[in-house]
């Protein structure tokens, strides 16, 4: 099979590898494609706790694609069974995953890519963040994750800001539903003032930061009211944050850091996805901008890395 290998920092090469075998719990699945993750770019960059070269087909973990072999004691998913899949390597046509990771797709998501890890995690960051109806809620950072979570947010009744340093990104946010935009550029205490001009005067019930910055985390900070909260959806790397603790504490906020790593929350995420996709309340395909073939991946990782105009969302897609 091929499988993309991550030499080094910014290199990667498709090679041919054995088709593993599943072992007992587990299935193969012959992969359609994955999405691209920020949470790759560590790896793409360099970041220096990795050693290289990675193990073939990683760090992709956001496939989808059939169920084809069984391991021992597995009875279902059936092979054929088109699945999303949590699997690491997902770069690569065929992936091991355990049989309780795997998710069936129902036949009305047929013919479209759909890497349910992120849309799972949306879900979930969504759950934690327990926004009512009529809540003042402010979304700073409006990415792939962002723009789906200012979604559910007008779904469920909130009214949203949507903040976002690209203007093509506040673009996204509008169209997600957001009553207004902000620009995340004029600093935390202008926003402050933007968010009390919008919410007659007081600061946001929750404040939902999906930026992955130390500039994003400080902006956030300042715009939850007094018992408000505080969601970090963002996927913070390279090192350690300051936060404005002194902030934090005047203001009693609920700090939640609203990432998952039981894969039982994982699972419950991508199912809860399926069924918002489904019933309307998500629409996930216009917010994939960008679609590649797998010996393109290093062009996928490097329009991540730099978001040009126009960019949310990659998916490699595999020719099998």
């Amino acid at each position: 099979m091929s499988a993309a290998v991550l030499t080094a920092p910014g290199r990667v090469r498709l090679d041919r590898v054995r088709r593993p075998d599943p072992g007992p719990g587990q299935v193969r699945i012959r992969l359609e494609g994955s999405g691209v993750c920020g949470s790759d770019l560590a790896q793409w960059r360099g970041a220096p706790w990795f050693s290289y070269p990675l193990p073939p087909g990683q760090p992709g973990h956001e496939g989808w694609g059939e169920v084809d072999a069984l391991g021992s004691g597995v009875e279902a998913p059936a092979p054929g069974t088109r699945v999303a899949t949590l699997a690491i390597g997902a770069y690569a046509n065929y992936a091991l995953d355990h049989a309780s990771a795997v998710v069936p797709l129902p036949d009305s998501l047929a013919d479209r890519p759909f890497p349910a890890e992120p849309l799972g995690c949306a879900m979930n960051v969504f759950r934690r963040s327990h926004v009512a109806p009529d809540d003042a809620v402010v979304v700073v950072g409006i990415g792939f994750l962002g723009a789906l979570l200012t979604r559910l947010a007008v779904v469920a009744g909130a009214r949203v800001m949507a903040v976002s340093r690209r203007r093509f990104a506040r673009d996204v946010g509008k169209q997600a539903g957001a009553e207004v935009v902000a620009e995340l550029d004029h600093g935390p205490a202008a926003l402050e003032e933007w968010v009390r001009d919008w919410n007659s005067g007081r600061l946001a019930d929750s404040v939902i930061e999906v930026t992955g910055t130390q500039s994003g985390l400080d902006a956030a900070s300042r715009l939850p009211r007094v018992r408000g909260r505080l969601v970090i959806a963002g996927y913070h790397q390279g090192g350690p944050r300051t936060v404005d603790l002194q902030g934090w504490n005047w203001r009693g906020l609920d700090v939640i850091n609203a990432h998952e790593r039981d894969q039982a929350e994982y699972v419950r995420g991508m199912r809860e996805a399926i069924t918002a996709v489904e019933t309307g309340r998500l629409d996930p395909w216009p917010l994939i901008t960008h679609t590649f073939p797998l010996d393109l991946l290093d062009q996928a990782l490097d329009m991540a890395r730099s978001r040009p105009d126009g960019f949310l969302k990659a998916v490699v897609i595999h020719d099998g």
